[in-house]
C-alpha cells in the first residue's frame, strides 16, 4: 500500500509539473506562431519556437496560457502588441534561472529601443479604493477589480520584459508590467524589466506579493503604487541609466499615490516594502528628469525596512502631502533601518507638506535606525547585483 502511495504521489508531481509549464505535453498549442484577437482556451506556448504578439492579445475568462520555460515572445513591428490577462483567466509563465521566459522587442539586436511594444497586463478580481468598476489604462478597455484578495491570476517567475511600454494617450500607458487589483493566490517571482518606456512595475489596488524583481533602466517610475494597493515587495531591486529618463515626466525609484487626486478613500494606498535596493543614476551627467529615491505623494501609506535608497539625483526620502505626512507621524508608515545617500546629501530628506519639515523627518528616521550612508559609484554597482540575478537577467547597453 505503501508503495502504490509513493506512485501515485510520483505521478502527482509529475501531472503538477504538467499543469504549470513545463517541457512535456503542451496543451492545445497554436497552429500560426502569430497570436493575436482573443485567447479563449487553455492554450500552451512551447519553447521550440518564437511566438509573435499582433496587437493587443487578450486571454479572456475562464482561459489559462501556459507558457513554456525558455519561450520566447516577440512583438510585431508594425502592430505593436501587447498581453492582457482578463479577470478571471491565468498565465503560467514558470520559468527557471536556466530557462527564462523572455517577452522582447521584435526588431534585430542594435535595434530595439524603449516602446517598441506594450508590455504585460494581468487584471484581477482583488479589492481596490475606486467607488466604481475602474478600467486599466493604456486603451485597454478591460475592468479589473472584486472583493477577492485571494483572486489567483497565475505564475510570473523568471521571466524577462524587454523594452516594452507604449502611451495610447496622454496619462494612460501600458507598463512593462501592469498589476490591476491582482490578489495574493499569484506568484510573481524572478521578474526583470528592461528599458521599460514608462512604469516598469504598476501596482493598481489588489493584494498580490512578489519577490526578486529587478526594473533596470527604467524611463518613468521603478515601481508605482496607486489606488489601495497592500501587498508585500521584497528582496527587489532597480538601477537608473543616467542616460535614459521620461523626458516628460520625472522617474522616480518608487511613486505612490492613494489615487490621483489624493482623496482619502479607504482601503489606503500602503506598500509593505522590505530588503530593497534602489539606486539612482549618480552622476553629474545625467539627463535633468532623473528625480527622487522615494516619492510618497498623495495621502498615501507606506512601510519600509531594511531597505538601500542610493544615488539619487533631487531626493532620497520625500513627503509630498500633508495626509501623507500625518500618517508618517503618527507611526501608520513606517520607515525604518534603512540606508539612504542621494547625490546631494543634504537633500537625503525632503517635505512640501506643512505637518513634517524635512528636518523633523530626518530626526525622527535617525532615531528609527536608519543611517544617511556614503558609497562610492563602484559599491554602488557592487550592490545593484545581489546573487539572485545570476543566470537569468542581462543589462544591455540600450538598443541590445
Amino acid at each position: 500500500m505503501k508503495k502504490l502511495l509513493s506512485i501515485f504521489l510520483i505521478l502527482g508531481l509529475f501531472s503538477c509539473k504538467k499543469e504549470l509549464g513545463s517541457d512535456v505535453n503542451p496543451i492545445n498549442v497554436p497552429s500560426s506562431t502569430t497570436l493575436n484577437g482573443n485567447i479563449n482556451i487553455t492554450t500552451t506556448l512551447t519553447s521550440d519556437k518564437v511566438w509573435t504578439l499582433k496587437g493587443y492579445v487578450y486571454v479572456t475568462d475562464g482561459a489559462k496560457l501556459i507558457i513554456q520555460p525558455g519561450t520566447t515572445i516577440v512583438s510585431d513591428i508594425a502592430e505593436k502588441g501587447a498581453l492582457i490577462i482578463e479577470r478571471g483567466a491565468q498565465i503560467i509563465a514558470d520559468g527557471t534561472a536556466a530557462k527564462p521566459i523572455v517577452f522582447t522587442s521584435g526588431k534585430a539586436t542594435g535595434d530595439k529601443a524603449p516602446g517598441d511594444w506594450g508590455g504585460i497586463v494581468i487584471l484581477g478580481k482583488a479589492t481596490t479604493n475606486r467607488t466604481s468598476e475602474p478600467i486599466i489604462e493604456g486603451g485597454i478597455g478591460r475592468p479589473y477589480g472584486g472583493i477577492n484578495d485571494l483572486d489567483n491570476s497565475g505564475i510570473l517567475k523568471y521571466v524577462r520584459i524587454e523594452y516594452a511600454g507604449i502611451a495610447a494617450m496622454p496619462n494612460s500607458e501600458i507598463n512593462a508590467l501592469t498589476l490591476g487589483a491582482v490578489g495574493s493566490g499569484t506568484i510573481i517571482e524572478n521578474v526583470q524589466t528592461i528599458y521599460a518606456n514608462d512604469d516598469a512595475f504598476e501596482f493598481f489596488g489588489g493584494t498580490v506579493n512578489a519577490k526578486n524583481l529587478y526594473a533596470y533602466a527604467t524611463a518613468d517610475d521603478d515601481y508605482d503604487f496607486d489606488f489601495g494597493y497592500r501587498g508585500n515587495i521584497s528582496y527587489s531591486v532597480s538601477k537608473r541609466d543616467p542616460q535614459f529618463v521620461d523626458a516628460g515626466d520625472a522617474g522616480n525609484g518608487i511613486e505612490c499615490d492613494n489615487d490621483g487626486t489624493g482623496t482619502s478613500t479607504q482601503p489606503f494606498t500602503h506598500p509593505k516594502l522590505d530588503n530593497m535596493i534602489l539606486v539612482g543614476p549618480f552622476d553629474a551627467a545625467s539627463l535633468a528628469n532623473h528625480n527622487l529615491g522615494l516619492r510618497w505623494r498623495r495621502a498615501t501609506q507606506f512601510t519600509m525596512t531594511n531597505s538601500k535608497i542610493i544615488g539619487y539625483q533631487k531626493g532620497g526620502f520625500s513627503i509630498e502631502s500633508n495626509e501623507t505626512a500625518q500618517a508618517y507621524k503618527d507611526g501608520v508608515s513606517k520607515f525604518q533601518n534603512n540606508e539612504i545617500q542621494s547625490y546631494d546629501p543634504l537633500l537625503n530628506f525632503k517635505s512640501t507638506s506643512t505637518v513634517i519639515t524635512a528636518a523633523n523627518m530626518k530626526i525622527k528616521a535617525i532615531s528609527e535606525g536608519n543611517k544617511e550612508v556614503s558609497y562610492t559609484k563602484a559599491e554602488m554597482e557592487t550592490l545593484s547585483k545581489p546573487t539572485w540575478i545570476n543566470g537569468w537577467t542581462r543589462f544591455p547597453n540600450k538598443g541590445n
